[in-house]
């Protein structure tokens, strides 16, 4: 800094010779990565406020109250059900949360943080969720409204469809089977419905 004769100060870069326009340079980066930081904290903040709205909610008053009222529920009894049926258990009408894998059907109330209404695979509540499991697609396309026999799908579809249905069968009670159109139910005797396993057709 040097006084430039009229009583003003002048700054080394301000001017000609070595340096000029260096400083004005210098703030122009700097004001530039103060943007980029102030974006990306931007960025940041609204990404939070995203999963906070979809999962922090969730766990909300309305998420707990429906934790604590489906692990109310009592063990649910062995039976068969059709599609019409199964669409009853999709977690709004009934507390109760019901799905089918390759021809079996499981409660997953437990999981309701997954498959409740506003879960990520909510999608497959009270439905048969084989096609969307085997084909990794959660839109509705992927779901048919009438009986899924599965035959188009090719044999990776088919063993994954498999693996997902070993999945339930460790982590949530299966319950019965979905009935194919014209299918009579099975007569559960109360020694099956006591037993943890999966009647094999």
């Amino acid at each position: 800094m040097a006084d430039d004769g009229d009583g003003r100060l002048r700054t080394e870069g301000n001017g000609g010779g070595r340096g000029g326009g260096g400083a004005g340079a210098g703030e122009s980066l700097l004001g530039g990565g103060m943007l980029l930081v102030v974006g990306l904290l931007a960025l940041g903040l609204l990404a939070a406020y995203r999963l906070y709205l979809r999962w922090g909610t969730r766990s909300g008053p309305g998420g707990a109250a429906r934790q604590s009222q489906a692990a109310a529920l009592p063990r649910m009894k062995r039976r068969d059900f059709s599609l019409e049926q199964l669409r009853e258990f999709d977690g709004t009408r009934n507390p109760r949360i019901l799905l089918a894998v390759n021809g079996k059907v499981f409660d997953v109330t437990k999981g309701s943080k997954f498959y409740g209404p506003e879960g990520p695979y909510g999608i497959f509540a009270g439905r048969d969720a084989s096609r969307g499991l085997a084909t990794f697609c959660l839109d509705k396309d992927a779901l048919r409204d009438e009986y899924d026999d599965l035959s188009d799908l090719n044999a990776v579809q088919m063993e994954s469809v498999r693996e997902w249905e070993m999945q339930f069968k460790e982590k949530y009670d299966y319950v019965g089977r979905l009935l194919k159109p014209g299918e009579e139910p099975s007569e559960y005797t109360d020694e099956e419905d006591t037993k943890d396993h999966t009647k094999q057709e």
